[in-house]
């Protein structure tokens, strides 16, 4: 059995609470220098890589310069920070409704990622909470829909993050959501939708295929308004856009809902007065680490179109 090899301890601080970026040079690597391997690999401009050897930005698992002539050394770990995009700050604050030695649990505004990912970096729901916290070894157990609101549980220590994230995985997490869609009397709930999910690299939506269901929703009505349904969403699984999905299969997709069942005209700008109208409401777990049992709820509103949600 092949031993895993140790990943040494970043050697950078964080920017803007925003990890260091860690490469690992592969073991059957044929490049003559670092260099040569870090231009072939990233998909940086043209004299980049050059630029930020130069100024002694890469660095080695030692905290040193990596030397623009370095040779290849197989299996060796680099560091660096990418260049931060232009970000334009979410307009709504994130809230911790929890928080003790071991957890957060923070209370997420619609819009905002929870984790760097592409274009959302520094304005992410886990760089501004280790911002605001001072909690630089904060990492997610799990995660929201950019477009999303509500509760995310992030772990503190960095040695219980897999206890927590095992939660979710053995489905000992209960997840509740809510959301604001078409009201259609002809469709009889509550019910439990199942149906196989497949979302592909590269797209931007999920759709149902034929065979084994790998998401399973209960959908219930709560109330309704003007045409207007207020349901409880009871996800058992968590696939990709699994209850937006299942919502709009039924008739009855969730309101501002850029991807579903039509995806919005690329270049379309984000009308912050106008979120997808879907909250993670409560979460529901018994703590791993401390054996304490937690039933938290989100403090957000959906409110109906035409209403400015608070921030």
């Amino acid at each position: 059995m092949r031993r895993r090899t140790r990943i040494p301890p970043a050697p950078l601080p964080q920017r803007e609470g925003v990890d260091p970026v860690r490469v690992r040079l592969p073991r059957d690597g044929a490049w003559a220098t670092v260099r040569d391997h870090l231009v072939a690999r990233l998909t940086a401009g043209d004299g980049v890589v050059d630029a930020m050897l130069a100024a002694g930005a890469i660095v080695g698992a030692d905290g040193r310069p990596v030397a623009p002539d370095a040779p290849y050394v197989p299996g060796m770990y680099v560091w660096f920070h990418r260049a931060l995009p232009a970000e334009e700050r979410v307009p709504f604050e994130i809230e911790v409704v929890y928080r003790d030695a071991h957890v957060v649990v923070a209370d997420k505004p619609h819009f905002l990622a929870t984790t760097p990912r592409g274009s959302h970096v520094a304005e992410t729901a886990l760089a501004r909470l280790r911002r605001e916290l001072d909690i630089p070894t904060l990492t997610a157990a799990h995660r929201l829909d950019r477009l999303t609101a509500g509760l995310v549980l992030f772990t503190v220590r960095p040695e219980e993050r897999g206890a927590y994230q095992t939660l979710f995985r053995d489905r000992r997490v209960r997840k509740e959501y809510e959301a604001l869609a078409p009201y259609d009397p002809a469709v009889v709930l509550p019910r439990t939708v199942r149906s196989r999910l497949v979302k592909e690299r590269g797209q931007l939506t999920a759709h149902e295929v034929p065979g084994e269901p790998n998401a399973e929703s209960r959908v219930e009505l709560v109330g309704h308004e003007g045409g207007v349904g207020r349901y409880r969403l009871l996800p058992r699984t968590g696939q990709t856009h699994q209850l937006r999905v299942h919502m709009c299969a039924l008739g009855l997709p969730i309101l501002d809902d850029p991807l579903y069942p039509e995806v919005r005209p690329p270049g379309t700008a984000e009308d912050h007065t106008r979120p997808l109208r879907l909250l993670a409401r409560a979460l529901e777990f018994t703590d791993p680490v401390t054996g304490r049992h937690h039933a938290l709820h989100s403090t957000r509103e959906l409110t109906l179109p035409g209403v400015t949600p608070a921030s």
